[in-house]
């Protein structure tokens, strides 16, 4: 039993050892790969504005072009109109025809007013439109600058973090299942990662509390799975001091 407590041990260890390497390698990375993705999504939110200002301004535009050829058929009502007085029989048609034809000129002023609006409007998207494709070349050339250095640094690392993958995925399989949860639940808990330590100087590797001598006494003897009653890591063994 003494054997494979300390086989399990062992194994936890190595996984530690593994997965701090592993740690260390993204660290340097820092926050580049959230930033690269931050940066994905704000373009990629500065595009759909700038698609969505481009399709108010092709419709603003077709309003302008309805309204211009409403304008012209108004235009032409009032000519035939004006025909039309010419060859009335009495007051009361002509003034029925003068009707028609102010009914006529009210629509072309609504006409030309809303399509004044609309140029205005088209001026304020294309303003948009501008000042948004501005910050968006902005935060292109960010995210080729922050691209640019985060392949920088994975090329650098790649091979080293695929050959520890490859030992990670080894060294997980000759754990069983029970305490490989538990290993990865305590790693997603703690500040550095740590789930796995030795008692270092009389303290806990990972919480830095006192460990006492009688504790300490039963993990050098591995003959039980011991936790730190501080902070829940696995306590693999006691680091032998050199004096």
């Amino acid at each position: 039993m003494e054997s494979t407590v300390a086989s399990k041990l062992e194994a936890l260890l190595k996984l530690q050892s593994i997965d701090s390497q592993l740690d260390e390698i993204r660290r340097v990375r820092g926050d580049l790969p959230e930033e690269v993705q931050d940066l994905e999504d704000e373009i990629e939110g500065y595009e759909v504005r700038v698609r969505k200002f481009d399709d108010e301004v092709a419709a603003l535009n077709d309003s302008i072009a309805q309204r211009k050829q409403s304008i012209k058929d108004a235009e032409g009502l009032i000519r035939k109109y004006e025909d039309q007085q010419t060859n009335v029989r009495n007051n009361r048609e002509y003034d029925a025809i003068t009707k028609e034809i102010e009914l006529q000129k009210l629509e072309i002023q609504i006409a030309e007013k809303k399509i004044k609006e609309a140029h205005y409007q088209i001026e304020q998207k294309i303003n948009e439109i501008e000042g948004t494709k501005n910050r968006l070349e902005e935060r292109r050339k960010d995210l080729d600058n922050k691209k640019h250095e985060l392949d920088q640094i994975v090329a650098e690392s790649e091979e080293e973090e695929k050959n520890l993958e490859k030992d990670r995925e080894t060294a997980a399989s000759q754990i069983e299942e029970r305490l490989l949860t538990a290993y990865n639940r305590i790693r997603k808990n703690v500040r550095n990662g740590l789930a796995v330590v030795l008692v270092k100087r009389d303290a806990c590797g990972g919480c830095f509390n006192t460990v006492p001598p009688q504790r300490q006494a039963d993990i050098a003897a591995q003959k039980k799975v011991i936790v730190c009653e501080h902070c829940g890591r696995v306590m693999a063994g006691v680091e032998q001091r050199i004096y």
